[in-house]
């Protein structure tokens, strides 16, 4: 068994920035039921995990040994084995774990934030964590108190789901004596043992008619670290409120007597963790409105708003907390969920940063990157059961976890501290969104994409969403590049020299593919082999698409990936012929099969077609014999650049989950948007089975039927044609 000391970082602020981890593992209470984030992201039953973290170069981890999982019960009845295995595996793999004993709980069904006994029974638990394990040096006994008071006592969100400042200040108060006994009672056992207190960390802009809001809420973001370092005095500005919410001046007087500074102060700060508090509502949505009791105003990211540069931001707020403490500082969670660029940025941003506050003479030890098997439901606080994934370090929908492109991120800057990928030429969406930010006239060349197909329906939606994500590229039609001519590839690939090429160009037309043979096969699999061909030899990383019609249909169940192909069309061929030449000629090339795509930007689709049709009182007939996966064009697009940035190759399917026929699809489409389905019949179109994708790779992809109230939201073509729908497609 390996045998190791903390990380001397801890004690050393000339050492190097280190990179740390973490697992989101919040056990939150919702009424009577309880969310573990261990289990929905599978950590909790994924033991092989710390292999996978410790070959990232990672060994230092925010790691649970949670009250409400080794006790959730009864007090006296205590199960330690899933810890007793997870921290001797830790120790195996020389990690050092930082012990959360609370993460965003309210303790187990037998107690809660507004328990007098919380705080002595949390530090019972940690004096019997302490007593196991009497190596760890490092505890969080409570994570972000006063993001969990906010969330259970002032927003509503989480138990108690109280509303009130009596009851946010009382969850406070409860969850910080319970930090200040579990340490003490922890020391009793481990002397030099260290605290490591976590807390969000933003700030609240506002017009200046709403000063006064900001200000107040400015004051309390520090309440937590304020009274863990024994500063709320009746000098403090929030004394009196503490008093007026019923907190006894005995106990605000035990923080002064009882003081329990962090060892590392963590600081965990997100892009929605800055507000801007505007009193024009009338700008804004009527769900965004609040009421203070003064004025009625709106609270959204301050991101979103125009402020001068170094107003905002983790720099601005890191070296906030450095003057206002003075102890040494950790970034305690890096996490941003949304696509794969801007998660890399955003890694790399806050990586940057403490790296030059650490030159100025600021003592930061170390980024977290959090969480690195990604978290569920988030995007509603764990309020609402969507299953919606944002994934980490890795990707748990795949059996093993899949390393995404922040692994190698990670595992880079674990090792040497620098790491370079094409997607950090350009700025991540909160500096792109901000018109003060630097102007594209004084920013250097960026490395870029090269996409085919300028005219298509694929070709146009890549094209747009890398507008939206950042990702700098060219589009070119047919007439810049016939891709089934080498040397008219060669010559763009060499003038371009692009860091990926996404061919979303092809021959299309299913149904006039038998009288078109030659054409079909030179642009779908001539074509793909040209471009791939020319990549492998240029060392450019290659995307083209494939199709459901690779197979006949008859197996019965939806494809898989491993499925043999055996198409039956001259399409489908067309398109096998193509996976396997590309396959041959750049073994790193990603591959995409996907089927009947829908999409919001164009009107050259079944759903267009079928809403028009229905509208103006025509019958539509559509099949009940060949069931499909329809897929979504965005979902797609966006799925196929995440699989790019991580490196993905292979074969990978692509489809929106849900198997229908497209009668049935043409069906739900139509009640979705609120029309008349009876002019809808059932007919045949000559294929017959089911060519359905499903995949033993990528679980990715959203339901069809999530898929379809987007298509709805989002479309932003005029439905003047559409009649009927109109109404419910326009904001």
């Amino acid at each position: 068994m390996t045998t190791f000391t903390p990380t001397q970082s801890l004690s050393s602020s000339q050492a190097s920035l280190e990179l740390w981890g973490g697992i989101e593992c919040t056990v939150a209470r919702l009424g009577d039921d309880f969310r573990n984030q261990l289990v929905e992201t599978g950590h909790y039953h994924r033991p092989g995990d710390i292999g996978i973290i410790a070959a990232l170069g990672i060994h230092t981890l925010r790691y649970p040994v949670l009250w409400e999982t080794i006790a959730p019960d009864d007090p006296q009845q205590s199960d330690w084995r899933w810890s007793d295995e997870r921290l001797l595996l830790l120790r195996e793999h020389g990690i050092t774990p930082i012990a959360g004993l609370v993460h965003h709980g309210s303790g187990p069904r037998y107690t809660s934030l507004m328990d007098p006994a919380f705080p002595e029974m949390v530090a019972r638990h940690a004096a019997a964590v302490a007593q196991r394990y009497p190596w760890i040096k490092l505890y969080t006994p409570i994570n972000e108190p006063l993001t969990t008071a906010r969330f259970s006592g002032l927003y509503g969100h989480w138990y108690p789901h109280g509303r009130d400042m009596p009851t946010f200040l009382r969850a406070l108060v409860t969850q910080c004596r319970a930090i200040v006994l579990s340490m003490q009672a922890i020391r009793r056992i481990t002397p030099d043992a260290q605290l490591v207190q976590t807390e969000d960390l933003g700030k609240a802009f506002s017009t200046p008619l709403l000063s006064y809001q900001a200000e107040f809420e400015n004051q309390r973001r520090w309440l937590s670290l304020d009274l863990l370092c024994g500063r709320i005095d009746a000098e403090h500005p929030w004394h009196d409120t503490f008093i007026q919410a019923g907190i006894g001046r005995n106990e605000l007087d035990f923080f002064l007597a009882e003081k329990c500074p962090p060892d590392i102060v963590g600081i965990n700060h997100y892009l929605t963790s800055e507000r801007f508090l505007d009193h024009r509502v009338r700008y804004y949505p009527t769900f965004l409105r609040d009421y203070n009791g003064r004025h009625r105003y709106v609270d959204v990211e301050a991101m979103r708003a125009d402020f001068p540069i170094g107003q905002l931001g983790i720099e601005a707020r890191l070296r906030e907390a450095w003057e206002r403490y003075r102890l040494p500082m950790v970034v305690t969670e890096a996490h941003h969920g949304n696509s794969r660029d801007e998660q890399v940025r955003w890694l790399l941003e806050v990586w940057q940063v403490a790296r030059r506050l650490r030159q100025q003479d600021v003592d930061l030890r170390a980024v977290t990157v959090w969480s690195i098997f990604g978290c569920v439901d988030w995007n509603t606080l764990l309020t609402q059961k969507n299953g919606f994934y944002e994934s980490g370090v890795f990707d748990v929908r795949t059996t093993p976890p899949r390393p995404t492109a922040l692994a190698k991120a990670v595992a880079a800057l674990a090792k040497t501290g620098d790491f370079d990928h094409p997607v950090l030429d350009q700025m991540g969406w909160w500096h792109r969104d901000n018109p003060l930010q630097l102007s594209a006239d004084n920013k250097p060349p960026s490395r870029r994409l090269l996409i085919t197909g300028a005219t298509g329906t694929l070709g146009q939606a890549f094209s747009r969403i890398c507008d939206i994500r950042g990702l700098d590229h060219d589009l070119l039609s047919r007439a810049d590049m016939d891709i089934a001519d080498p040397q008219a590839v060669e010559q763009v690939l060499q003038a371009h020299r692009p860091w990926a090429v996404i061919n979303a160009a092809g021959y299309v037309r299913v149904a006039d593919a038998g009288r078109e043979v030659e054409q079909c096969n030179r642009e779908n699999a001539a074509g793909a082999h040209v471009l791939a061909q020319a990549c492998a030899r240029l060392g450019i990383a290659y995307v083209t698409f494939s199709s459901d019609l690779v197979f006949d249909g008859q197996l019965g169940r939806p494809y898989l990936e491993s499925d043999g192909v055996s198409p039956v069309c001259v399409y489908g061929n067309s398109k096998a012929e193509a996976e396997q030449l590309v396959m041959h000629e750049h073994p790193q090339a990603l591959v995409i099969r996907t089927s009947a795509f829908f999409g919001p930007w164009d009107r050259h689709n079944f759903v267009y077609a079928v809403l028009r049709d229905l509208a103006a009182g025509r019958q539509v007939q559509a099949s009940d014999e060949a069931k499909v996966s329809p897929t979504y064009v965005p979902d797609l697009v966006n799925e196929t650049l995440d699989l790019l940035i991580d490196g993905a190759a292979g074969v990978w399917h692509l489809a929106n989950k849900g198997v229908v026929s497209w009668h049935e699809f043409a069906e739900r489409i139509a009640r979705e948007v609120g029309l008349d389905t009876r002019g809808l019949v059932k007919g045949g179109n000559g294929r017959t089975g089911i060519t359905a994708l499903s995949s033993e790779r990528s679980y990715g992809m959203p339901s069809l039927e999530s898929a379809i109230q987007r298509f709805v939201h989002d479309s932003s073509v005029a439905w003047d044609e559409v009649g009927g729908a109109a109404a419910v497609s326009r904001e």
